[in-house]
């Protein structure tokens, strides 16, 4: 049995201003915006290269607009996802990494997989990391 994981449900205030930071400042593709009424809405968006996409509305979520943290997107060029985030006006913390120290600005030393990120926010201020994975462990 696969169980695929499809959908995260971000929440948002302003549902218009999220599609307009989702679909047009990030570039993913609008999948679809249902409202069959004023009191429900979904819009959902997928990231370029993605299996998972991302939903937010009216009526979805009892979650508060911008208390999610720490949702990952995962690329294999950290230099150039920083470089075309801020090329769309993102505004996009430099790369980073966890070492002894803690949090240090700049590449992981070695490059290692998993070992570098990224991060931005929406407009209600949840926050995403852009992680760089340039190999995966077989399992």
């Amino acid at each position: 049995m696969e169980f695929r994981y499809e959908v995260t449900v971000v929440p948002v205030s302003d549902v218009e201003a999220a599609k307009q930071f989702y679909a047009d400042t990030l570039g993913w593709s609008l999948d679809t915006d249902f409202a069959p009424s004023d009191s429900f809405r979904v819009v959902q968006v997928t990231p370029p290269g993605s299996a998972a996409s991302v939903s937010f509305g009216t009526g979805i979520s009892a979650a508060e607009p911008g208390s999610y943290r720490g949702m990952h997107l995962v690329v294999t060029d950290i230099e150039a996802a920083r470089d075309e985030l801020a090329g769309r006006g993102v505004d996009v913390t430099g790369p980073f990494w966890f070492g002894p120290e803690g949090q240090t600005d700049g590449l992981h030393p070695q490059r290692q997989a998993y070992g570098t990120y990224l991060q931005f926010g929406d407009p209600d201020g949840n926050v995403w990391l852009v992680q760089e994975v340039n190999g995966r462990v077989e399992r």
